[in-house]
């Protein structure tokens, strides 16, 4: 069954907040969101493939389910027309040339842990952090403590032919990798890099040189060179990828003036409450990070590092420098990192009870296991507000903030966001302080009987549409439909923004070519906005979509230009304005 509905939820989270090293005192919460008896989200009735289904802005398009042999699916990566998804039993390739009905090419069995992935050219990188991971993908794993047949770390992959992958040397890591971030040099064209985090145990010298393993403590940490409170910096020359290694391994948490490698946030297991009551889980103990965002353009880098946020300056990026970190009471794991599309803005999650637990239930706090929304000031992390899933879901659904990326729509900051068995949701942070739900999707629990993993792992726009990963069900393919919050100007926008490949954790800007597609964006933003008249919007609408019929009819540039001109003199608008400059930009292509 199938239920739709197209009320816009907001959730207003404002706290005392502090730049720098410490976030503090986050608890002045005001929320004004529909009731959850009227969201259609609750209540759903259960079923690995034929639960109830929710939706509000978005049209489900299918599903395909995981191949024979393949559980766990994970994180996405894209290339061409095609999807790679990463799970604990391998990837698989699907061809999504036909979003509506995508297929799937590879099943390529590789078992090694939750098996992150992402693409570069030809190469395809995958993490590997279980201890079953073997050199030669093996499914008879690795026993023993120590093992010479093991892999863990970053593999290597030429797919020039996707659906015959080659295995090269990949790199082995002393932590294995739990998440793998592709950098960029815009200096370097030869090397591209791998900022690799693992998160597991660190494993014997006798297995792996170099290996020291320290004890987690809250003392000072300053002799030695411990494993952990680092990252792995992996450079792979795109000549010959088979030589990739680690070049450096950055302490990119050390404290700047005790010069402490355990310089951020030190907390124990055991010792420090969640403000739920229950002890923390995860433990937010900054000794790695989970997972970290580069944007390469701008030379930053957003880190999820268990117990911090930080912001991280890789305009080297073999030498990545810390310039701030912020902490939070409320938060549990500082799990992934969003920028907006100019660099100005940057959310994190928290996975709250690790991804496993379910921890959206009526009860809990809308700044547990949420999204923290910053602006980026001076080149400070600065606290803007915090977003949870609005709707509440059941004691039967793992439920926490998880992986998400931008929706390229002109003039706003949206984005779509995994909340694992919370369905997916579309939030506009366009003003970080009130960040807006604007559409969702959700199904019913896996399982009435019992809590059962599943739900998005990632959910990410490319080239046009939604695309997850769901944990138990396979693959999904989904597209915006329009509604109160998303014109279908926007929607043709976004879909403008055409990719050759596509990494979440890899970001860079998205710019708009002039379109009628662009100026219309702008036009109905300013509708909603209540910036134009009715009288105005008539017109310039009028002028456009006469200009529009000239372009088809392939009617002079002249013609064009002239009811452009119009459709600028009749808005009204100060020069200045998007839906004037848009028109501008749109009538210089004629001109």
């Amino acid at each position: 069954m199938m239920r739709t509905s197209h009320p816009p939820v907001r959730w207003r989270r404002r706290a005392l907040a502090a730049s720098g090293a410490l976030l503090l005192g986050a608890s002045l919460v005001t929320a004004t969101a529909a009731s959850a008896e009227d969201d259609p989200r609750v209540g759903l009735g259960a079923g690995l493939r034929d639960a109830e289904m929710a939706t509000s802005g978005v049209e489900f398009l299918q599903n395909v389910p995981l191949p024979a042999g393949f559980t766990i699916n994970s994180d996405l990566a894209f290339t061409g027309d095609h999807a790679i998804v990463g799970s604990y039993s391998g990837f698989q390739v699907f061809d999504i040339s036909d979003p509506a009905a995508p297929v799937l090419d590879t099943a390529f069995v590789c078992p090694g842990g939750q098996g992150d992935v992402s693409v570069h050219g030809d190469l395809l990188f995958m993490s590997v952090e279980a201890t079953n991971g073997r050199i030669d993908c093996g499914t008879q794993g690795a026993a023993g403590s120590v093992n010479p047949e093991r892999f863990r770390g970053v593999r290597i992959f030429d797919i020039s032919d996707l659906s015959n992958p080659l295995q090269l040397p990949g790199v082995q890591t002393c932590r294995g990798s739990h998440t793998h971030t592709l950098v960029t040099d815009p200096d370097d064209a030869e090397n591209v890099y791998i900022y690799n985090s693992g998160t597991a145990g660190v494993r014997p010298a006798l297995e792996l040189a170099g290996c020291e393993n320290a004890a987690l403590t809250t003392e000072p940490v300053t002799s030695g060179n411990p494993t952990q409170w680092r990252i792995d910096v992996i450079k792979v020359p795109l000549a010959s990828p088979e030589d990739a290694a680690i070049v450096s391994q950055p302490r990119i948490f050390t404290d700047v003036e005790t010069g402490a490698f355990n310089g951020l946030q030190n907390t124990l297991p055991n010792t420090q409450r969640h403000p739920s009551g229950a002890f923390y889980s995860p433990t937010p103990n900054t000794n790695t990070c989970h997972d970290v965002t580069a944007f390469p353009e701008i030379g930053l880098l957003a880190g999820a590092c268990q117990g911090n946020g930080i912001l991280v300056d890789i305009s080297d990026p073999v030498k990545p420098e810390r310039i701030d970190a912020v902490a939070d009471p409320n938060f549990s794991y500082w799990h992934s990192a969003t920028f907006n599309n100019d660099g100005t803005k940057v959310i994190f999650t928290d996975e709250w009870g690790g991804g496993t637990g379910a921890r959206c239930l009526a009860e809990h706090q809308p700044e547990w296991g949420a999204n923290a929304l910053f602006d980026i000031v001076d080149g400070k992390l600065e606290f803007a507000s915090y977003y949870k899933l609005p709707a509440p879901q059941t004691a039967q659904e793992n439920c926490v903030a998880h992986n998400g990326s931008i929706i390229p729509v002109p003039g706003r900051d949206i984005m779509v966001q995994a909340w694992y068995q919370g369905g997916l949701s579309i939030i506009d942070f366009t003003d970080t302080a009130e960040p807006i739900e604007i559409a969702y999707l959700d199904r019913g629990p896996v399982s009435a009987g019992g809590l059962t993993l599943g739900g998005y792992w990632s959910t990410y726009w490319y080239n046009g549409n939604v695309l997850g990963s769901e944990i138990a069900r396979g693959f999904d393919t989904v597209e915006l439909a329009e509604s109160d919050w998303m014109s279908a100007n926007e929607i043709a926008a976004a879909g403008e923004i055409v990719l050759d490949e596509f990494n979440a954790q890899h970001q860079a800007r998205l710019v708009h070519a002039p379109s009628f597609a662009v100026a219309g964006s702008y036009v109905d933003q300013a509708e909603r906005a209540g910036t134009l008249s009715d009288k105005a919007l008539a017109q310039v609408r009028t002028h456009l979509a006469e200009a529009q019929v000239l372009v088809a009819d392939g009617s002079s540039s002249t013609a064009i230009v002239a009811q452009l001109d119009n459709a600028i003199k009749k808005s009204g608008a100060p020069a200045d304005s998007a839906v004037v400059q848009a028109i501008t930009e749109l009538k210089a292509t004629f001109s």
